[in-house]
């Protein structure tokens, strides 16, 4: 039987590309979370699809701790305090995007949360007291820029489920910073365990108070909220079951990626969503991007590629320089 171990501290010898390659595929695995949300959100309440999101998230925790080595030990913390912030942030910051994205096309959602990665590499300088170099900087700009680009954002754009996405950029961020925090003590596991309980009892709580519809509202972005529970159809479980594996699957990688890794490193990697976002719009809704979308795509996948090569040029710098055996 193969053991997985997730570490409770963090290697000094731990290489970067680790971080890297669970951002990237945790930024893949979660923008099916994007399209089976706006998928569901015309039809169900924000708190059913959160609940029966975070139990198909949590059984692939659990799962996940019963192979590990350290097992169902994990789930003892003596930080319960930063856990209970932690997962109140997280909240906040699914309930305002998901309400965005409700309101707002995909591509637009998409990229207005992608202020997220340039507020992670800002606050990992200024609470982590983390370096980030001025190519860093430039490689998150660039890819900030292809953002624009891409989605050209006008004052259409700037609108109450707009202002609710940045509110979740910047929740995420924090969240983020907190995941870096607590990396000594709490493994991944332990991290989305806390969160997907912290969901299923208070989307509960909700269906208890809302679940019968008598808030519910016509439109604007609070009827995603308050909207009465139903039974879904069979034809609607695929959603169901893809965004609960892509939080519980993508969640883990995101929470290894920032637990491992300097965050000003991997946050340029989560751009990998807006090329995603584009994807699911050709495989799903058949839309091509324009001219201005494949420029955007280009500056945003180029960012990260220079990160990457930036990132092995000081390493190959740092072992040349470091005397033998002292890394």
């Amino acid at each position: 039987m193969v053991q997985i171990q997730i570490p409770p501290s963090l290697s000094p010898q731990t290489p970067p590309y680790a971080g890297i390659f669970f951002a990237l595929g945790g930024g893949v695995i979660l923008s099916v979370n994007d399209l089976a949300i706006k998928a569901l959100s015309g039809s169900y309440a924000l708190h059913q699809v959160i609940l029966i999101r975070a139990f198909v998230g949590m059984a692939i925790v659990l799962a996940l701790m019963a192979y590990s080595r350290r097992g169902f030990a994990q789930i003892a913390t003596g930080r319960w305090r930063e856990h209970l912030l932690r997962v109140s942030i997280v909240m906040v910051s699914n309930v305002t995007y998901f309400l965005g994205l409700a309101a707002m096309p995909l591509a637009d959602a998409v990229a207005t949360a992608f202020i997220s990665p340039l507020l992670i590499t800002m606050m990992s300088a200024l609470f982590l007291r983390e370096y980030v170099g001025p190519r860093r900087w430039a490689a998150v700009a660039v890819g900030m820029i292809g953002v624009v680009v891409m989605v050209r954002p006008g004052s259409g754009v700037i609108q109450p489920a707009a202002i609710l996405v940045l509110i979740s950029a910047f929740c995420y961020a924090a969240s983020n910073m907190m995941t870096r925090q607590m990396r000594a003590t709490e493994s991944a596991a332990t991290l989305s365990f806390y969160v997907q309980l912290g969901f299923i009892l208070v989307s509960s709580l909700m269906g208890l108070w809302t679940g019968d519809g008598h808030l519910a509202q016509e439109d604007g972005v609070l009827a995603f909220l308050f909207r009465p529970w139903v039974m879904p159809p069979f034809h609607d479980w695929w959603a169901f079951l893809a965004t609960g594996a892509a939080v519980g699957v993508g969640g883990l990688m995101m929470s290894q990626a920032y637990r491992t890794t300097e965050a000003a490193l991997v946050a340029p990697f989560e751009y990998i969503g807006m090329p995603m976002a584009i994807f699911w719009g050709v495989v799903v809704f058949g839309t091509w991007p324009d001219q201005h979308g494949w420029i955007g795509m280009a500056l945003i996948c180029g960012a990260g590629l220079y990160t990457l090569w930036r990132e092995t040029v000081r390493k190959k710098v740092v072992d040349v320089a470091a005397p033998s055996g002292d890394l």
